[in-house]
């Protein structure tokens, strides 16, 4: 198994948005936007993301002061 917060390479919305302590509408406005983690779309519907894209988005955006600015979606 992998070295992640559910022991899978891969997270649903509900895992990302309660990992990331946000809600799933959350999650979804942040795709919407294309300012959140990158994912990927499995069929019409579904969405699933790799823990690699959103620990390397937490990464992009983590600030050392208030004025800084986020790099973005990484």
């Amino acid at each position: 198994m992998a070295d992640t917060p559910n022991g899978l390479d891969t997270a649903t919305s509900k895992e990302v948005a309660e990992y990331l302590r946000t809600s799933e509408m959350g999650l979804a406005q942040l795709r919407y936007k294309g300012n959140g983690p990158k994912f990927v779309r499995v069929g019409k519907r579904k969405v699933i993301y790799r823990w690699a894209d959103v620990l390397a988005y937490l990464d992009a955006n983590t600030m050392t002061r208030t004025d800084d600015h986020p790099k973005g979606a990484a």
